[in-house]
């Protein structure tokens, strides 16, 4: 695993309320924590999993979680881009924050907002799962193997715009609904090849479903893609000092990097955008891609820079790609 980053003063729109190490033994150890969940098994087993670690932390605390169903998954008749976009899938968990039903609500950090509104804070980010796309095919090995033609499902216009530009031949077509059905969609031969979130595939147990790994060169990841967030009321610092043991450090500076690119673009799902970091060498590695959806034109940058310093070295990333066309691009896509 890559070596933790230092501490960094963070972005606003992500800031954790805030408590001095010294200060985390003044905060009285939990008795009940709740977490707030989306209701899909996907979504269950990170509310779970974030539920065993905190009862490890915490033994003798009541550690529950509280199922939710969200608007993001009732709609499942047209693409998520054009009926809102990934804060559907946190409304709700919001809501149950503010009414003291909830104490945090566990996301992929994909699915956050890249601005939180001024009443909630990001107050961990933990270890990152596996950050790549998968190929997931009951027929073919990979993508070279699919003939022209071949329909390839997918929710995303990230790895949509990546696709075309580099498979043109394929057919692409809108994929949604939880893990499990688009699992099912495949199977039931209504595609030939779908492209999902390894972790989710790992995390549930069904990494055998993968027949191979994209490589970030061919499909840059979403930012926060593979990372668990947690939330919280940014007027409650004793969660994030119940949470701060589960920070990874490494990820928190990455993500922090990959959302400031996002943030700084307008980055939503009606932008196919692309920002994954890494930390190479002691330094951050940040690489990021904007496109058009059909993959006609794509800005892309890398930059690498001080682990410390997440948000300045994306704001150099930004720089670079306004500077290879992404501007022309977020242009065009506002004013079609």
């Amino acid at each position: 695993m890559d070596h933790p980053a230092g501490p960094a003063d963070l972005d606003a729109a992500d800031r954790a309320p805030s408590v001095p190490q010294q200060e985390h033994q003044a905060y009285p150890k939990p008795t009940r924590i709740v977490i707030a969940s989306r209701e899909s098994r996907l979504a269950m087993w990170q509310a779970e999993h974030v539920r065993d670690r905190l009862s490890s932390l915490y033994p003798s605390a009541t550690v529950d979680i509280l199922g939710m169903t969200t608007r993001g998954d009732q709609i499942l008749d047209r693409p998520l881009a054009k009926v809102g976009g990934k804060g559907l899938f946190v409304k709700e968990l919001e809501t149950a924050l503010l009414e003291g039903r909830a104490d945090l609500a566990v996301h992929s950090m994909k699915d956050v907002p890249m601005t939180l509104a001024d009443e909630f804070a990001l107050v961990a980010t933990m270890e990152r799962e596996l950050p790549q796309d998968a190929f997931v095919s009951s027929r073919y090995a990979s993508l070279d193997d699919l003939p022209p033609g071949a329909v390839v499902g997918t929710s995303s216009l990230r790895r949509e715009s990546q696709l075309r530009a580099q498979f043109p031949y394929l057919t692409v077509s809108s994929l949604r609904g939880n893990l499990d059905t688009r699992l099912r969609k495949l199977d039931e031969g209504q595609y030939d090849a779908i492209i999902l979130a390894a972790a989710g595939l790992k995390r549930l147990g069904l990494g055998d479903r993968i027949r191979a790994l994209l490589p970030v060169e061919l499909s840059l990841p979403a930012a926060g893609q593979g990372a668990l967030g947690i939330e919280a009321l940014a007027s409650r610092p004793e969660v994030a000092a119940w949470l701060s043991p589960l920070v990874c450090p490494v990820t928190e500076a990455c993500v922090r990097a990959e959302r400031a690119v996002s943030r700084a673009l307008a980055g939503s799902c009606e932008v196919p955008l692309a920002a994954y970091c890494v930390v190479e060498g002691g330094a951050l590695w940040l690489r990021a891609r904007v496109a058009m959806p059909d993959g006609s034109r794509i800005a892309a940058a890398e930059v690498r820079g001080n682990v410390a310093q997440p948000e300045a070295l994306a704001a150099d990333c930004v720089e670079a790609l306004r500077a290879d066309g992404a501007q022309a691009i977020l242009d065009d896509l506002a004013h079609p």
